[in-house]
C-alpha cells in the first residue's frame, strides 16, 4: 500500500517527561486522518517532529516512500509538509500576499520585490480556496476564518503534499467552519494528505477518513470512520465511559433570583433580559457576535451599560468596572484565559493568591504559608494535575489552566460566577471534570451564567438556555426538552423577527 507518511517507532523525551513512546501512524496520499488525546497525550510532540520543529530521539519516517527526517521547519517545507498551527503563524501588519510568501518573495532582475507578481499567485491560491480576501488586504483587519485561509494558502504556495491542522475551527464561527471543511475536501480530491487534530469528535465524524487516538505518549488505536463511534473514541481516549447525559439538579422551586437583567443596552447588546437562579445554571447559546461575551462583560463591569437595568439579589447594581462587580460577589471566568484570564508566566499559588490578596495578606504584606494553605485547597479540591503548587501556570495543560482559573474566582466565594466557553480548547476528560465542578457550584447555590459556543455542552450541562441574536435575548428554552436543531432555528438572525413577534 502506497503511504504520503510513514512514523516507524517513533519516541521523543523531555526532562521528566517521555512525550511519545514507540509511536507509529500512517498517512494515506488523499486522506483526512483525525488525530485526537488528551491534553499531554503527545500530539503537539508528534505534529512537531512531523514539521521539523523537533528531532525525535530514535525512529524513523518516510515521505512518499522516501527516507524524512527534517532538521527544521524550513526543511519540512521544502519537502512539501506544511503545518499551521492553533495560534496562527502570520505578521498582521503585512498584506495577504507579503504573508503567504514570507521570506520567499519573487523577486526581480534588480533585487527588488516583485509585488505584481507576488499578488497575482497569491489571488490564484485565494480563488482556489474561495476565499473572499484579497492579496493586497493587511491580515490585522481580517476575521480568524480568513486568517485561517492565509495561513492555508501559504502551504499551498510550496506545493504542500502534508497539510497538518492543529485544532483549526477553535476561533471560527459556524459558517467559516463549514468553508474550511468545504476546502479540505477540495485539497483531499487534490491529493494533499491532511492531518487534522482536534478536541471535537463531532468534527472527526463529519471531515475525517480515520481517526487515531494518543494515550500517554503511545498510539491506543487507528479506527475507520465508518466503523466506529463517539464512545469507542472516548473510551481509546481517556479510558473510561464518560455519559453525555445531563445530570444537571433542578433548583429548587422556591430558590431565590440571584441575577435579573432588565433590558439591558450595551453595544453591541441591544435588548436582553433574563434571570438566574440559586443554584441554577444558565447557558447563553447563540451564533458568533450574538452579543453573549458582551453582555457578560457589561455584568461584570466591563462594557459600558446604556440602559436597561441589573438586579443582584433583588438590589439594582451599576458596575462600571470590575472591581466594583467583585466587590458585589460577581466574578467571571474569560473566553480567552491566557489572554485575559491567567499570569501564565506565574506560578499556580500566585495566579490563585492574585483575586484574594485580602484573604492571603496581614496588614498588607503577603503571607506566603496563606496563600500556600489557598493554593493547596483548590489544587486538592478542583483536581489539578499537579505535584507543585509553584509551577507555573504556562507549563499546565489546558484543562489544568482552565481549573487554576475557576479556583482562583471561587476562592472569593461568589454569588454569581460568569463562565465564557468553560471548555475551548481542553479534552474530552478535562471537559467532564469541568462539567462535574460547574454542577456542585450551582448544588452550593452559587448561580452561574455561563456562554457556550458547543450545543452538545449547552444541552449536557445547563438547566435552562437563553438564545440570543444579533444582541437580543430571543427565546428561552429548557435544556432536558429542546435540541441542536431548535437552538439553532432560534439563534439565527432571520429567525429574530418572528421571535419578537410571537
Amino acid at each position: 500500500m502506497d503511504l504520503r507518511l510513514k512514523v516507524s517507532r517513533l519516541s521523543k523525551a523531555f526532562p521528566g517527561v517521555q512525550a511519545l513512546d514507540n509511536v507509529g501512524l500512517e498517512i494515506k496520499p488523499g486522506e483526512i486522518h483525525a488525530l485526537v488525546g488528551e491534553n499531554g497525550a503527545g500530539k503537539s510532540t508528534l505534529m512537531h517532529v512531523i514539521d521539523g520543529v523537533y528531532r525525535p530521539d530514535s525512529g524513523e519516517m518516510t515521505l512518499d516512500g522516501e527516507p524524512y527526517a527534517p532538521v527544521d521547519e524550513k526543511a519540512a517545507q521544502n519537502s512539501g509538509v506544511a503545518m499551521v498551527f492553533q495560534e496562527g503563524s502570520l505578521f498582521p501588519p503585512l498584506s495577504v500576499a507579503e504573508n503567504i510568501f514570507a521570506g520567499r518573495q519573487p523577486i526581480k532582475s534588480a533585487g527588488i520585490i516583485d509585488f505584481d507578481r507576488m499578488n497575482q499567485e497569491s489571488s490564484q491560491i485565494l480563488e482556489k480556496l474561495e476565499s473572499p480576501v484579497k492579496p493586497t488586504d493587511l491580515v490585522e483587519f481580517l476575521s480568524p476564518g480568513q486568517r485561517q485561509m492565509v495561513d492555508i494558502a501559504k502551504a499551498l504556495s510550496q506545493n504542500v503534499r502534508l497539510l497538518i491542522l492543529d485544532e483549526p475551527t477553535s476561533s471560527l464561527t459556524i459558517n467559516e467552519a463549514r468553508q474550511l471543511f468545504k476546502v479540505l475536501r477540495q485539497l483531499r480530491e487534490r491529493g494533499v494528505s491532511i492531518i487534522y487534530v482536534t478536541h471535537r469528535l463531532s468534527e472527526v465524524f463529519e471531515i475525517s477518513d480515520r481517526v487515531t487516538v494518543l494515550k500517554d505518549g503511545k498510539i491506543s488505536g487507528t479506527r475507520v470512520i465508518a466503523e466506529t463511534n463517539q464512545d469507542d473514541l472516548i473510551h481509546l481516549e481517556v479510558g473510561r465511559e464518560l455519559s453525555s447525559e445531563n445530570t444537571t439538579a433542578v433548583p429548587a422551586a422556591n430558590a431565590p433570583v440571584v441575577l435579573e437583567i432588565q433590558g439591558l443596552a450595551a453595544k453591541p447588546v441591544k435588548n436582553v433580559s433574563l434571570t438566574v437562579r440559586a443554584g441554577e445554571i444558565v447557558c447563553l447559546a447563540g451564533l458568533v457576535g450574538a452579543g453573549r461575551t458582551e453582555l457578560c462583560e457589561a455584568i461584570f463591569g466591563v462594557r459600558k451599560i446604556e440602559s436597561g437595568k441589573i438586579l443582584l439579589g433583588g438590589k439594582e447594581i451599576h458596575p462600571t468596572h470590575p472591581s466594583e462587580a467583585i466587590r458585589e460577589d460577581i466574578c467571571m471566568v474569560p473566553e480567552e484565559r491566557r489572554e485575559a484570564g491567567l499570569f501564565v508566566e506565574m506560578s499556580l499559588a500566585a495566579n490563585i493568591a492574585a483575586a484574594n490578596l485580602n484573604q492571603v495578606s496581614r496588614m498588607g504584606i503577603v503571607d506566603e504559608k496563606r496563600v500556600n494553605r489557598l493554593a493547596t485547597e483548590y489544587k486538592e479540591s478542583l483536581h489539578i494535575a499537579t505535584p507543585d503548587i509553584q509551577k507555573l501556570v504556562m507549563l499546565l495543560s489546558g484543562g489544568n489552566q482552565q481549573k487554576v482559573l475557576l479556583g482562583k474566582w471561587l476562592a472569593r466565594k461568589p454569588r454569581l460566577l460568569i463562565v465564557d466557553e468553560p471548555t475551548r480548547g481542553v479534552d474530552v476528560g478535562a471537559k467532564a471534570e469541568i462539567y462535574h465542578i460547574l454542577r456542585g457550584l450551582a448544588r452550593e447555590g452559587i448561580a452561574l451564567l455561563v456562554v457556550s459556543s458547543d450545543l452538545p455542552e449547552v444541552l449536557t450541562l445547563s438547566n435552562r438556555i437563553i438564545v440570543m441574536s444579533e444582541g437580543y435575548s430571543v427565546g428561552e428554552l429548557d435544556a432536558k426538552t429542546t435540541d441542536e436543531v431548535t437552538i439553532l432555528q432560534m439563534a439565527t438572525p432571520r429567525s429574530r423577527e418572528h421571535a419578537l413577534i410571537h
